[in-house]
């Protein structure tokens, strides 16, 4: 049955639920009395006149139509929503719309100032995030660069060992190897094919405890004894035969072992770490950091190297570097101005490798490190840190703070260049007590 009046104007009744096929007629809404209603009281403002509840059908009064205007939705005591709205301009300040967004805090669409950033606390949060990354980055790099490192060397080895003194003694060896060299390295490099393994050019270097660094350049062709050794690899003890040679043939004929024995027993200066680097290591370091920029006095050229310079400023790659420091036939001085040229070269190459150039820039900076990394062959006691103590030692003599020079030399015989034991002598005293060095050089 339908819940609307019938219409008693024409007796139809077509109200909801009706069964007529006519169409509902209007809903009948029962008349609103204005002004002031008996028994109803306490309610009626100036100018609003009280209006009257009525039942809407379904048991709930509608109750005084001022409640619907001044009192929020949701907010009634008998828990209905009659589904009008309040009249509240949602996104406007309590002070009446167009008064700007947020503010309100009355909880109806009104939203709140965004903070202002705390830039302090950004700050700090990004900085201690830097110092995580770089703390991160240098432990991977130590330990990737840790790993590249050859211990092959073993200095308990070495017998009859001289007391050290103050300072520390590195045995620097470049050697002729051609390890993981293909034939057509061989061919470009000029290196030749020959078995085995010989020195190219040997230097002590002092790292003073409180400065003063010195370098001392061996000539390869030094007239030498041989002292008694134990082998490296067979453990035998052979004793002293009194034998002249080659500061050189000491590398051949036992390794870098006895290369140490020998030049600790000819100088009476402990030598406390051993490293080495081949031909192709060394080529790899200098194309690595983009080439070595040289002023070369004269120009010279030696088929045997593959050197073939103008005189003149110029960029050496890995290629020309490497005919550069191994030549000697075209030099007046044979083997003392090659020398000559592999300490200049070095202060060079440490000066290049060492721009924020290569250092600021990982791509440049890694492969330097890798290269040099690859083919450095060092004692077992050697470590990352002793590594950078020795280069950066080296640059520093090398670029002019300390001193650079060869061994004092007192003439030759048979063609090897003898050492002037004297000044030898008073050389390794000064280094053993930190001294600057006064002997000079040949």
């Amino acid at each position: 049955m339908s819940d609307w009046p019938d219409d008693q104007g024409n007796g139809r009744g077509y109200g909801r639920g009706s069964g007529s096929a006519q169409p509902e007629g209007a809903r009948r809404m029962r008349h609103v009395q204005r002004g002031g209603q008996p028994g109803r009281p306490g309610r009626q403002q100036a100018g609003v006149p009280q209006q009257p509840a009525y039942d809407d059908g379904y048991g709930q009064p509608y109750g005084d139509a001022r409640d619907d205007m001044f009192e929020p939705r949701n907010a009634r005591q008998d828990g209905y929503d009659s589904g009008y709205n309040t009249g509240q301009v949602y996104g406007g300040a309590p002070n009446g719309p167009g008064q700007g967004q947020g503010g309100g805090g009355d909880g109806y669409g009104t939203r709140a100032p965004r903070p202002a950033p705390n830039w302090r606390r950004r700050i700090k949060i990004g900085s201690i995030t830097l110092v995580v990354v770089l703390l991160a980055v240098s432990i991977g790099t130590y330990f990737w660069a840790d790993s590249k490192l050859k211990r092959e060397v073993d200095l308990s080895k070495v017998i009859e060992r001289p007391d050290g003194g103050d300072g520390t003694n590195y045995l620097i060896v470049g050697s002729d190897s051609r390890e993981g060299m293909s034939d057509q390295d061989k061919k470009d490099l000029h290196t030749g094919s020959a078995a085995g393994k010989r020195t190219d050019s040997m230097m002590i270097l002092h790292v003073a405890d409180d400065g003063g660094n010195t370098m001392i350049s061996l000539p390869r062709d030094s007239n030498v004894t041989i002292p008694s050794f134990k082998g490296a690899e067979s453990g035998k003890l052979y004793p002293n035969q009194g034998r002249q040679t080659k500061l050189n043939a000491a590398y051949a004929e036992d390794g870098p072992e006895l290369l140490v024995r020998t030049v600790e027993y000819n100088t009476g200066l402990r030598i406390d770490h051993y490293a080495e680097i081949g031909f192709g290591g060394f080529a790899k370091i200098v194309d690595a950091v983009g080439g070595v920029e040289m002023d070369i006095p004269k120009g010279f050229k030696d088929e045997k190297s593959g050197a073939d310079f103008e005189a003149g400023k110029q960029t050496l790659d890995g290629k020309q570097a490497l005919a550069f420091v191994r030549t000697r036939y075209a030099l007046p001085g044979s083997d003392l101005d090659r020398t000559k040229n592999q300490q200049k070269f070095l202060a060079a190459l440490a000066n290049q490798a060492a721009t924020p150039g290569t250092v600021l820039n990982p791509f440049k900076l890694y492969p330097t490190m890798g290269a040099g990394l690859d083919t450095l062959v060092v004692d077992k006691d050697m470590g990352l840190f002793d590594v950078a103590s020795m280069f950066w030692a080296m640059k520093g003599v090398t670029g002019g703070d300390g001193k650079s020079m060869n061994m004092p030399l007192a003439g030759s015989t048979g063609g090897n260049l003898l050492w002037d034991k004297a000044k030898v002598k008073q050389m390794v005293s000064e280094l053993n007590n930190d001294e600057k060095v006064t002997v000079s050089g040949g």
